[in-house]
């Protein structure tokens, strides 16, 4: 494992879990790796890139087993900025409303980083993939997991055929520039940009193309939308929806929630994202959304897949304010005000207004 940068807020040590505070998320556009959030659902495998094969199988014309080298020499490279975002990302604020499982992620659980390897749908075009409708690509990981309920298995999950053969979909062994760390997937991963980063899965050895969707407990038994009815005790998974694209969000980095600020012109900064639509506005309220004014677009890529800043300066008198933020894509969606109406028992996929509380003096 690489070493973990210390300002990094640990959410759990087994299986590693981290975000960084959400100023130093904001502090490049390109987030560095010793920034970007870790997200582990078991213990990392240690793999050796000599000994490492990807086998490709299932509804296939020509089954594959390649190594590293094979990939890298075989295939043409690409280089895509991607952003990747836990679906459990702003989590711990649904806490306010009622409990959630999982861990208590903050507005850190997201990342835009800079990805190389090759294009997945060349890896499945060199395999023969049918002309079939409705045909899934399953990813099959090193890494070790365990739901309650589910015992201990392997890590897996899947996309849509549709997808895996969209342009953006990468199979990468670098990020930023190098290799892949051990906490990110080393020596290969799945980069889905717009979907869940559950499905850019890390670790990976096999990859098949099925009629059907993985019939893994990652799959299956995790990570669905479920109705805010569902109680914890009970789920009952067949009520949920699959998580794969990401929801438009909009977050305040600085300040910092609960700040002690000077009087007069503060700096609000912050981040939002809409996948597959751009981001075209951002407002800001200063007093809970009774008001809104515009923030400028400070820092945007011509690409769905990356994130956008936003900054404006407000003026703020003596006294506690309650700030916000929601931003407004393309199609002219916004978000949901009220962490209510996003809350279910997983805590996945806030996106409601974002919110935080400081004391000017």
């Amino acid at each position: 494992m690489s070493a973990i940068h210390p300002d990094l807020i640990l959410r759990s040590r087994e299986p590693l879990n981290a975000e960084p505070p959400p100023g130093r998320l904001r502090a490049r556009f390109i987030t560095p790796t010793e920034d970007f959030y870790i997200r582990s659902h078991g213990a990392m495998p240690a793999i050796q890139a000599e000994a490492f094969r990807l086998k490709l199988g299932g509804l296939v014309t020509r089954k594959l087993d390649l190594t590293l080298h094979d990939l890298q020499a075989r295939f043409h490279h690409h280089t895509l900025a991607a952003v990747l975002q836990c679906a459990g990302n702003r989590r711990g604020e649904l806490a306010a409303v009622a409990p959630v499982s999982g861990d208590p992620w903050g507005p850190g659980a997201i990342g835009h980083a800079e990805w190389t390897g090759i294009a997945l749908r060349d890896l499945l075009s060199a395999a023969g993939v049918p002309d079939e409708a409705g045909l899934h690509v399953a990813f099959a990981c090193a890494d070790e997991v365990e739901l309650p309920g589910e015992g201990r298995f392997t890590y897996g999950v899947s996309i849509p055929l549709a997808k895996a053969m969209a342009p953006e979909v990468l199979l990468a062994w670098a990020m930023n520039g190098s290799a892949l760390p051990p906490e990110h997937g080393f020596p290969l991963r799945v980069v889905v940009p717009g979907f869940a980063g559950v499905r850019s899965a890390k670790w990976l050895h096999a990859i098949t193309v099925q009629r059907s969707a993985s019939d893994n407990a990652m799959q299956q038994r995790d990570y669905k939308l479920l109705p805010p009815d569902v109680p914890a005790a009970d789920i009952d998974w067949s009520r949920g929806v699959t998580i794969d694209e990401m929801p438009l969000n909009a977050v305040i980095c600085e300040p910092a929630p609960d700040a002690a600020v000077a009087a007069g012109r503060l700096m609000l900064r912050g981040y939002a994202m809409a996948s597959r639509r751009a981001v075209t506005r951002v407002d800001v309220s200063v007093d809970d959304g009774v008001s809104w004014r515009q923030a400028t677009l400070a820092e945007r890529a011509e690409t769905p897949w990356s994130w956008t800043f936003w900054e404006t300066t407000v003026d703020l008198p003596p006294g506690e304010h309650r700030l916000a933020v929601r931003a407004w894509d393309e199609a002219g969606q916004t978000q949901p005000s009220s962490l209510t109406d996003v809350w279910n028992v997983k805590g996945y996929l806030n996106g409601a207004w974002h919110r935080l509380r400081v004391v000017a003096r």
